[in-house]
């Protein structure tokens, strides 16, 4: 196995300037850096990243926190091409990405990131009021990136969707469709996306003068079964609900297949609206309505957001809103009116 004194004597330099390129370092020429590359090439040397991060105080890796509650991450479409942003951008600037599936306390796992000095820096997902992770980080002022926003004032980058206009635009399309009875399918209700989406849901309910009903919100799990539970409740009054706004297109797809066993034809008894826009929604029966918002995008976002953090060493903390979009298929009977009127 090659060492740096090997690759060293080979590019005709001193080990210290093997390092020096290793580090990307500045202070050496393109020529040399050059030579250097070659000989760690025809002699397959692979630096041992431990060792060098002693050196450099660095990992070369960023790190995802998963909470133990999400257990949607890994069977949600949404995850994955948010994902597929973040490892986008990650390769690009040749940083390895570290996913924490621990099923320990949130906090215990920051300080072992943190402190054990695993990670260059964290991307966080999903956020609720007075959360202890967010708290943690800012206190120990460490680079971070929250996908959502921040339910409370604690200073942390992040990148989010305006979530309370899109569902706003969501629930007046409806509206402007013909119904007002309009029920609300949405994840765990202390969640910062949940309560950002409810309440564009209800602004749009309010300025067109109907009153919320409570009843017809209901909060479950992003997982396909949630939806369909959800759904099922919604349809079980007696006073049902004639249109459904889901909050992500799983649960959405868990309404309509709980819709299609009670025997409810959609769109003409049922409307539905998804969110997300994940690439199954053109392909449901009939294709899901979605308000898509740039997932893989987001991912993109929150990755440069960090590595910027991470480069700089600045402190500063900055937020970015993506654009939505919301895409018009055949599950909110959108074309069937156009067709009648």
């Amino acid at each position: 196995m090659a060492t740096i004194k090997d690759v060293a004597r080979l590019a005709n330099v001193s080990p210290s300037t093997v390092s020096r390129v290793l580090s990307n370092s500045s202070r050496i020429s393109e020529e040399t850096k050059r030579r250097v590359r070659e000989a760690l090439e025809q002699l397959d040397y692979h630096p041992n990243v431990f060792a060098r991060g002693l050196v450099t105080n660095s990992t070369g890796a960023i790190g995802i926190l998963i909470p133990p509650s999400m257990n949607q991450f890994f069977v949600n479409p949404f995850f994955a091409e948010w994902m597929s942003g973040v490892s986008e951008v990650a390769r690009e600037h040749g940083v390895d990405t570290v996913l924490s599936t621990s099923a320990r306390d949130e906090e215990e796992v920051v300080d072992r990131m943190v402190r054990g000095r695993r990670v260059d820096g964290l991307l966080l997902l999903g956020t609720r009021p007075g959360d202890p992770v967010l708290r943690r980080v800012s206190d120990q002022k460490f680079p971070a990136v929250l996908l959502g926003r921040p339910a409370d004032p604690v200073p942390v980058s992040w990148v989010n969707n305006d979530n309370v206009q899109a569902a706003h635009c969501a629930t007046k399309h409806l509206i402007d469709l013909g119904h007002r009875r309009i029920g609300f399918l949405g994840g765990a209700s202390e969640m910062v996306v949940t309560i950002d989406r409810v309440t564009g849901y209800r602004n749009a309910l309010l300025e067109a003068g109907i009153e919320p009903d409570p009843r017809l919100e209901v909060s479950s799990f992003f997982l396909e079964q949630g939806g369909y539970l959800g759904m099922m409740r919604l349809l079980a009054m007696s006073d049902r609900p004639t249109a459904v706004l889901a909050s992500d297109d799983v649960l959405a797809f868990g309404g309509m297949r709980a819709a299609a066993e009670l025997g409810f034809r959609m769109p003409d008894e049922l409307a539905i609206v998804g969110f997300n826009d994940i690439r199954l929604a053109e392909l449901a029966n009939p294709a899901l309505t979605s308000v898509r918002v740039n997932m893989h995008e987001l991912g993109v976002r929150c990755a440069e957001l960090l590595l910027k953090q991470i480069e700089t060493g600045s402190p500063a903390y900055n937020s970015e809103i993506v654009d939505f979009e919301l895409v018009i298929r055949y599950s909110c009977g959108a074309h069937a009116a156009a067709r009648n009127g």
